[in-house]
């Protein structure tokens, strides 16, 4: 869609998409989300449309001849006057790879992500109905997943007992120990907990480590950014505020 295809014509000032797109794009951003939706565009053009029409009326009735005109323009020459500024302040602002490096030798532990466990569980009410079910895994006359969907009282049956992927601490405790302490491929329980009785399969497991610098040096640089341009901001304004406010 070309920037310059002329939407419309007030008194022969072309309106194009250019500006409409800026229109939208100064909107709140949950409004922006419809910037695609043909009939939300169609009304934000109306709005630009209303903004040159009150324009043109207000210029023939002289309105920008008036005290209240010039006292507008002023208060919006400052805005627009600090805004400028303030970007030129934050733009200056620097972070290096090696700025990057640095903080992250100096906090590694910072990058340090735990062990996880991806496990299969079944979940019933007796210890007994959870024996049974285990021993007809053991015997391989049934699959675990299986006896999940048939058996077990957790959400998770529908998936065949999936947990999915978890971290320490987002299991109650006798459910995290066994599932942690148990090897890859077994099936360890019944492990009681305040749900139940449970058997619990492990997946997988990921040993704890720590994040390579390249994973994470997007993540310190925008970090490192946000410390530097809010203290440049702070150093200005403090330098700003010594040199023209009346003590």
């Amino acid at each position: 869609m070309s920037e310059n295809k002329i939407l419309a014509t007030v008194d022969g000032v072309n309106i194009t998409q250019a500006e409409l797109d800026a229109f939208i794009a100064s909107l709140p951003r949950e409004q922006q989300m419809y910037a695609a939706n043909p009939q939300f565009r169609e009304q934000c053009l109306d709005e630009v449309l209303n903004i040159h029409l009150f324009a043109k009326m207000g210029k023939e009735e002289k309105l920008d001849e008036t005290e209240q005109f010039r006292s507008f323009m002023e208060s919006a020459k400052k805005d627009i006057l600090a805004q400028l500024a303030m970007r030129q302040v934050i733009n200056a602002v620097e972070v290096s790879t090696e700025e990057c490096r640095e903080y992250y030798e100096a906090n590694t532990e910072k990058f340090r992500r735990e062990e996880t466990v991806n496990a299969k569980h079944i979940l019933v009410k007796e210890e007994a109905e959870i024996l049974a079910i285990k021993q007809l895994i053991e015997s391989g006359e049934k699959e675990f997943e299986a006896m999940a969907r048939e058996h077990s009282v957790c959400g998770s049956a529908a998936k065949g007992g999936s947990l999915g992927t978890f971290g320490k601490g987002q299991m109650v405790k006798e459910f995290e120990e066994a599932a942690f302490n148990a090897e890859i491929g077994t099936i360890v329980g019944p492990v009681q907990t305040q749900f139940g009785y449970h058997l619990i399969k492990v997946e997988d497991k990921t040993e704890p480590t720590i994040a390579g610098f390249e994973m994470v040096e997007s993540q310190i640089k925008k970090n490192l950014m946000q410390k530097k341009q809010n203290e440049a901001y702070a150093a200005k304004s403090a330098e700003l505020r010594e040199k023209y406010l009346n003590k």
